[in-house]
């Protein structure tokens, strides 16, 4: 006998409730809980295809892990190396992958291109989008390039009706543009809510991990920039990448959030032409290239993404405020990070900051998330304040903590070598980062064990 269920469901994270309520408990959001019909059927739900045997329900026993036989998971490589990077080195078979971003970024765009390019190595590839007919996805792949005989398109957002396309065409790839379009038919609620998106990713993922299918779903995002929809969704994928940049710039950045075949926060680089992306394989040249000579404010920091350096530039400007109340403002960093480094100044080097405005910027839209890149920002905000440019030539790379000590920072020598390739003279590090590693020819290291002895090195004291 099938029974309903009427429930409320917050839209944001999930939460589910018998009664409608307007501030959700578990993300604190207002005005997201939605009523939704839940379908109970006394049918048993579908399982996964146990890996070895390849039956479902069949019971399995608990085996020792130094038993068990592993082997190298084969990949399937596309031609885009950026992409191969930040999936930690090819597209992993039975794989679900998430890849989210603004609409206009170019995640159709990607995944047409991937999608070409696997069929032009002889896999079949089915292109299921519920965004456009199957003529406006040919006008697209037209404009590209990208027309392969091996390339499968459909239109269609019934998920019954994709999982039977699957099995008739039998693909190696399979590429779902978006998730919040497609609908199971026993689920009630409309497509896009957290019931549907829930329940569609479930199917796709068992599909994925029977027949052995790499999955590509396209994730909308919200307004914060988080992938719309629960956040089971991201635990429930093997892979999140997210697709982030300026729809007025032409460089976009894929950065890998998570994955469970290789590491995370890895970031790959691409620059939209006319004929779809293209990867940029040195972006620390393109980050530098605008750089101004000569200019207050500016110092460049090698900074790590996953297994990459970077070498990117950070500005600052610091100016007298007009209000009580100075601002503290900053993009591409952590805005909690400027008023704490500013207090260390204050207080360890003697720089009267508290009546200044200060306003601080990563050049090239990259976001910069790890403690390494403190010292730059210190030496920046003096920069400016001083009125006192620093040498075109210097990368500095340290870790500031509260008591104005710099600390020691990881794979020192990666970042040194990459300031090295651009013709960077002289590196201020860590004192402690000094020795045990191989220097390359025509860089000087500065160890400094102090934020003061670093302004003394870059600004004259």
């Amino acid at each position: 006998m099938v029974k309903k269920k009427t429930k409320f469901i917050c839209q944001s994270c999930g939460y589910e409730s018998p009664k409608w309520m307007g501030k959700c408990p578990g993300c604190g959001d207002w005005n997201k809980m939605v009523e939704e019909t839940e379908v109970i059927k006394p049918a048993r739900r579908g399982a996964f295809a146990h890996s070895e045997t390849g039956k479902l329900g069949v019971k399995q026993k608990a085996t020792p892990i130094t038993a068990i036989e592993t082997s190298q998971e084969p990949r399937m490589h596309t031609d885009l190396k950026e992409l191969n990077r930040a999936l930690g080195g090819g597209i992993v078979n039975g794989s679900l992958v998430l890849i989210g971003g603004d609409p206009g970024i170019g995640k159709s765009t990607l995944l047409l291109q991937v999608s070409a390019q696997m069929a032009q190595k002889q896999h079949r590839v089915l292109y299921i989008s519920g965004e456009e007919s199957v003529k406006q996805t040919k006008l697209r792949a037209d404009r590209l390039g990208t027309v392969s005989d091996h390339l499968y398109v459909y239109s269609e957002t019934d998920m019954d009706f994709i999982e039977q396309a699957i099995t008739d065409v039998e693909p190696r790839l399979v590429i779902i543009d978006s998730i919040q379009t497609v609908f199971q038919p026993e689920v009630t609620s409309a497509p896009g809510s957290v019931s549907q998106v829930r329940e569609c990713t479930a199917t796709l993922m068992r599909i994925a991990k029977t027949r052995g299918i790499a999955i590509f779903i396209v994730g909308h995002v919200t307004k914060e920039g988080a992938i719309a929809g629960p956040r089971l969704l991201e635990h429930m994928v093997d892979t999140v990448l997210y697709f982030e940049g300026e729809r007025h710039h032409t460089y976009r950045i894929l950065r890998a959030v998570k994955n469970r075949f290789g590491s995370t926060n890895e970031m790959g680089i691409f620059e939209m032409k006319e004929n779809g992306l293209e990867e940029v394989e040195n972006p620390s040249e393109i980050f530098l290239e605008e750089r101004s000579k000569g200019a207050s404010g500016s110092t460049v920091v090698a900074s790590m993404e996953g297994t990459r350096p970077v070498l990117v530039e950070i500005q600052a400007l610091i100016s007298p405020t007009s209000f009580g109340n100075p601002r503290r403002m900053a993009t591409g960093i952590d805005h909690n990070r400027v008023p704490l480094l500013m207090a260390v100044l204050e207080k360890r080097v003697g720089l009267l900051l508290q009546n200044q405005d200060a306003y601080l910027k990563v050049a090239g839209g990259v976001k910069l998330d790890e403690p390494a890149i403190d010292l730059a920002i210190a030496v920046s905000i003096a920069s400016s304040f001083r009125d006192k440019p620093t040498r075109t030539t210097d990368c500095i790379i340290g870790e500031v903590g509260l008591t104005g000590e710099v600390r020691r920072v990881s794979r020192i020598e990666q970042r040194v070598q990459e300031a090295a390739k651009l013709g960077f003279e002289r590196v201020i590090l860590p004192a402690n980062n000094l020795g045990g590693w191989t220097v390359p020819k025509g860089v000087e290291l500065v160890g400094v064990s102090t934020v003061a002895e670093a302004l003394m090195f870059t600004l004259g004291g």
